[in-house]
């Protein structure tokens, strides 16, 4: 610990140079820094880490690039169409670098860890000055500092060095929904998944600063907090003790307050009866499982390397509506892996039928370099995987209305996020994760508020104020 403690001392130090720096070098009356996020909540989190230190630096936040001092896009690298969308942003910062110089525009996040990303911004995206990868983020104020006192680009990736770094301030994008990190990086490997290779191998937060956190975050009015880990399943392993997930949730949970507590995400593998136990048994954690299943296919699932079956999937799920009478499930599945065929995806459907999922989040298979699938054979025309991806919606979205039907007539406590599109239309989320839309003030908005179910939508909720 005295090291990180010293490694922390030192990087405030930069934070305070820095700072001295943009005094000078602001473009406005203070530096201004536009971060934008791509992909999972993880990454949601650590830009807010990384506005954590800019703040400290004396920066302000914008959302307008033109007025920024200094631009930052944190990458995501799970599929395709994130990263081609990654590089039509930067190459459009062409121009606005060539108009003001002194903009410093850097990326980070899981896509820098990739090497052939890296070269390719390196090679064809030469104003692009600060690149780290998803390992240096404790590093970012001497990264930051060096980059502006040099005026070289800076390029720093694969550095793992299997610690959890804490002592990183944070600014929180929300005022009571929030993201709390409870472990970083995946052990499982599944072949279809970069994740490991760009976040690394599991490392575990001490459930006391855990604990720490989630009092300070309620303390500060947080509403829902959102517990986050690639596999929180496994939460523990290699810390003394080896505390589990469920030990670290009923800790949490006799925090006084009024708050919702989620996770994500579960893998089924480590799933134990145990959690499901302690969701029943709590006070404040959400009704709402997260569980991936990916596929229903025993087959697919051993081609995907996931250590379950179709059979021990369905029992958590028989096990969890047994405990917990009004468990929202929802899921992770994608459609048209290498070597998936048509009597694979039917399996998938029933499964679906079977489960009665609240929603799900469905994509097409999209290969990533490096890892396994990438290079199995996947005979299956793009167009042939879209007619099955088309299917699979219609499957769930029918499953989904009639969820949502046979809650009309309930009265449902509501955490109101935002005003929808409609005037005088506010919308919020149930504890099993659902959007129910009611009429009212924008006042409400960060409050728990009990609403009576109208009208049922394909997705929505609709409902009125239960004064």
């Amino acid at each position: 610990m005295a090291e990180q403690e010293l490694l922390q001392h030192s990087q405030s130090e930069y934070l305070e140079l820095i700072a001295e720096i943009m005094d000078i070098r602001k473009r406005g009356e203070v530096p201004k820094a536009y971060v934008h996020t791509y992909g999972c909540q993880q990454n949601v989190a650590d830009s807010e880490r990384i506005k954590g230190m800019l703040k400290e630096a004396g920066y302000t936040f914008t959302e307008n690039k033109e007025e920024a001092d200094f631009i930052l896009f944190n990458t995501c690298a799970v599929r395709e169409h994130a990263e081609e969308r990654v590089f039509g942003n930067v190459g459009a910062l062409k121009n606005l670098k060539r108009k003001h110089p002194s903009i410093l525009i850097a990326l980070c996040g899981c896509m820098m860890e990739e090497e052939h990303v890296a070269e390719r911004i390196k090679k064809s995206y030469p104003f692009v000055g600060l690149v780290f990868g998803t390992h240096c983020l404790h590093q970012f104020p001497e990264l930051l500092y060096r980059c502006l006192v040099d005026g070289k680009r800076i390029f720093v990736r694969d550095n793992d060095d299997r610690l959890v770094h804490e002592g990183i301030p944070v600014h929180r994008d929300g005022a009571f929904k929030g993201w709390l990190p409870i472990m970083y990086g995946c052990d499982n490997f599944c072949t279809y998944c970069i994740v490991p290779y760009v976040r690394g191998r599991e490392r575990s937060r001490e459930p006391a600063l855990i604990v720490k956190e989630a009092r300070e975050m309620i303390e500060s009015g947080y509403k829902d907090i959102t517990l986050l880990g690639q596999n929180v399943n496994s939460y523990g392993k290699g810390l003394p003790d080896r505390p589990t997930f469920s030990s670290l949730l009923r800790e949490i949970d006799k925090i006084d307050g009024d708050y919702w507590l989620r996770f994500m995400t579960s893998h089924p593998k480590d799933l134990s009866k145990e959690l499901i136990d302690t969701i029943a048994e709590s006070k404040h954690i959400s009704l709402h499982l997260h569980l991936p299943f990916q596929s229903g296919s025993d087959r697919i699932l051993k081609l995907m390397n996931r250590h379950y079956t179709r059979e021990k999937y369905l029992g958590i799920v028989a096990y969890a509506k047994e405990k917990i009478s009004s468990v929202s499930l929802t899921s992770d599945v994608i459609v048209g892996f290498p070597g998936e065929t048509y009597e694979d995806f039917q399996q998938t459907l029933s499964l679906i039928r079977e489960v009665g999922f609240t929603s799900l989040f469905t994509f097409i298979y999209s290969p990533r370099v490096g890892t396994p699938a990438a290079s199995m054979d996947d005979p299956v025309p793009a167009e042939e995987k879209g007619r099955w991806f088309k299917e699979l919606l219609s499957t769930q979205e029918e499953i989904a209305a009639s969820r949502c039907a046979s809650m009309v007539g309930e009265t449902e406590r509501v955490l109101v996020e935002e005003e929808s599109k409609k005037d005088g239309v506010l919308s919020g989320r149930t504890s099993g994760n659902i959007i129910v839309e009611f009429e009212g003030d924008r006042s409400l908005i960060g409050t728990f508020q009990n609403v009576k179910i109208t009208k049922a939508r394909n997705w929505i909720l609709n409902g009125e104020l239960v004064k």
